[in-house]
């Protein structure tokens, strides 16, 4: 534990703003989880397109406050667009074939 009073402010800066970090960690993961159900599920399109960019910019509002390397926001976007594209294939294929 830290001895003089800075060291201490530190400290609890530190805790508050780990905190705060992890609660936006966990809310994007949450909705990345939700989109993916929601392609897999067969959802409404424009539903699934909200929450895409719902995601999108929370996903750009952590890279601006360092939460996320700009990068890893890159690559998870680009991932869940991929995963939504090839489910949007596979929901058009099984209409065609009914």
């Amino acid at each position: 534990m830290p001895i003089k009073q800075h060291s201490k402010k530190a400290l609890r800066q530190n805790i508050k703003r780990a905190s705060r970090n992890m609660k936006v960690r966990e809310d994007i993961k949450t909705l990345l989880k939700k989109i993916r159900k929601a392609v897999d599920a067969k959802q409404d399109k424009a539903n699934i397109e909200a929450m895409i960019k719902d995601v999108q910019k929370k996903l750009d509002k952590a890279a601006q406050k360092n939460i996320f390397k700009k990068n890893t926001v890159a690559r998870k976007l680009s991932r869940l667009v991929k995963y939504y594209i090839k489910g949007a294939k596979a929901r058009k294929e099984t209409e065609e074939k009914k």
